[in-house]
């Protein structure tokens, strides 16, 4: 299937690994320009080179910390100076600490909205202005199951995903008759640089092995294991195609299909 994405350009926050990197690999093989954004500068313009050498696209690297605004506007216009059109925005940068209400200190409820939810708030806050006067434009937010899956380690995260899949229902109504529309994608557990860290946290948090943590999440998916970053980054990049355009509003898992309580009820055996 040819996804009408030859010459379009786009803007991927959180781009310099995990499943950014794959969604702007993707992107970009399907011929797309690209600038990524990311606050370590040598992963970042490590990963740029990577994926232009690979697939002969201009790859921009715009390090930025989308808790700044300041930031989340420079990367914005660097990239729309960069590429001279911004036909898709991916908001993808952003991570919230996992663990129970005992634990969770106030620092770590703000630190999962601020770049969760308030980094994609303030990339669209500079994007859809310009998507606007382009004419026309999609956006893909990559958002979280457990937003509408709810687990009690997770109640952070899913407060920060349930406020953003709010955000791109909402827009997707503001912004269609601008020829723009908004699509959330939920991933459930990824197999990240991330995902080593998570599993420690929830060994600590649960009171379980470090064994048995690794164990819930794959327990929990009737595929029996989690996802790769590819998974994520393949719907995503379908999703970003003109020919998935009408599906504006729409939220979809990719979780193989999870159940969170099969976690929470682990915990308690």
């Amino acid at each position: 299937m040819d996804l009408q994405l030859e010459g379009k350009t786009a803007l991927v926050t959180g781009g310099s690994e995990g499943i950014g990197k794959a969604i702007a690999f993707g992107l970009a093989r399907e011929g797309v320009d690209v600038a990524i954004c990311g606050r370590r500068v040598d992963v970042l313009e490590a990963t740029a080179k990577e994926i232009a050498d690979a697939t002969g696209r201009k790859v921009v690297a715009i390090p930025a910390d989308l808790t700044k605004d300041e930031d989340a506007k420079a990367f914005v216009t660097k990239g729309h100076e960069a590429l001279g059109r911004v036909d898709i925005m991916v908001n993808n940068a952003g991570s919230a600490p996992g663990g129970v209400i005992e634990t969770l200190t106030e620092e770590q409820w703000a630190q999962a909205l601020q770049l969760k939810f308030m980094g994609y708030v303030r990339c669209l806050r500079y994007a859809l202005p310009i998507m606007v006067k382009q004419g026309g434009g999609r956006v893909v937010n990559l958002i979280g199951n457990d937003g509408v899956k709810p687990s009690y380690w997770e109640i952070a995260p899913g407060a920060a995903n349930a406020a953003g899949q709010n955000l791109t229902k909402s827009l997707a109504g503001q912004y269609g008759k601008y020829g723009i529309s908004l699509a959330a994608v939920n991933p459930g557990p990824v197999r990240t640089e991330r995902w080593a860290g998570l599993v420690k946290a929830m060994s600590r948090d649960m009171n379980i092995s470090l064994e048995d943590a690794d164990k819930l999440a794959p327990s929990s998916i009737p595929l029996g294991r989690i996802a790769e970053t590819e998974e994520v980054a393949d719907l995503v990049v379908m999703l970003a195609s003109p020919r998935a355009f009408f599906a504006n509003g729409t939220m979809i898992e990719v979780d193989g299909g999870q159940d969170k309580a099969l976690m929470d009820r682990s915990r308690d055996r």
